[in-house]
């Protein structure tokens, strides 16, 4: 794999106090840059921006597509873990009484592509998957 550079996802919240404490104090990500409207954090040396935006009472519910007999949401994002820092973050999720919308466990496998994955949501209600490979030639296998 050659080296990556940090990607930028720029998402909405409801309440930033709520994603002040959910990615700062419950996932751990170091506080950038923050305004009355935004909040900057660092995901694992990614930069994701929550911004302010309230909550739509007409939104369509969440999206889901089958992926190995669990019923993903769409969308969601995350980052690719390895696997000590996976499983140390499943168990601080655990331990913070996250409810989880997909448990962490191993997908696939035995097959191309095996990972371990979870899925949960932050406060305002967006979609996260963690997700670790044994083997990271893996990631994008066929």
């Amino acid at each position: 794999m050659t080296t990556l550079t940090p990607f930028h996802i720029a998402f909405p919240v409801d309440d930033l106090a709520a994603a002040r404490h959910f990615y700062g104090t419950v996932l751990g990500c170091p506080e950038g840059r923050s305004s009355d409207e935004w909040i900057d954090f660092d995901l694992f040396g990614h930069q994701i921006v929550a911004h302010l935006k309230p909550r739509d009472p007409n939104a369509a519910p969440a999206h889901h597509n089958p992926v190995d007999g669990h019923d993903v949401p769409v969308p969601h994002f995350g980052v690719v873990l390895q696997p000590a820092d996976w499983d140390a973050l499943a168990e601080k999720l655990k331990a913070a009484g996250i409810k989880f919308v997909i448990e962490p466990y191993t997908r696939f496998k035995g097959q191309v592509g095996e990972q371990s994955t979870m899925f949960f949501l932050d406060p305002a209600g967006n979609a996260l998957e963690f997700k670790a490979f044994a083997d990271m030639s893996q990631l994008f296998a066929k």
